[in-house]
């Protein structure tokens, strides 16, 4: 079983309060956790308007199927217009962990 996980450092575009930042973040967490069926949620930076952290994991029996995952993830947050991508770290653990 191999165990993958990746944060997501994102820049929010025209975000001026806690309010704003929820009606973003929120339809991000919902959008990855329904087309890719992995674990997300807001991690980080929950002080913060325009910045947040979100982390992703997935297991799965194979590691090459995490990875393309974790790929197809970064690529729907990359893409989106209204946010910027900062960072992403990744982490993969497997059998021999």
């Amino acid at each position: 079983m191999f165990v993958g996980t990746c944060e997501f450092d994102l820049l929010l575009g025209d975000v001026r309060s806690l309010k704003q930042k929820r009606s973003v973040v929120r339809p991000l967490v919902a959008d990855l956790r329904k087309r890719f069926e992995v674990s997300v949620a807001e991690a980080g930076h929950r002080e913060l308007h325009r910045r947040t952290l979100i982390g992703v994991a997935v297991v799965a029996a194979d590691g090459d199927h995490v990875r393309d995952v974790l790929d197809e993830c970064e690529r729907l947050v990359a893409g989106r217009p209204e946010i910027e991508l900062l960072s992403a770290r990744r982490r993969l653990f497997g059998p021999e962990d």
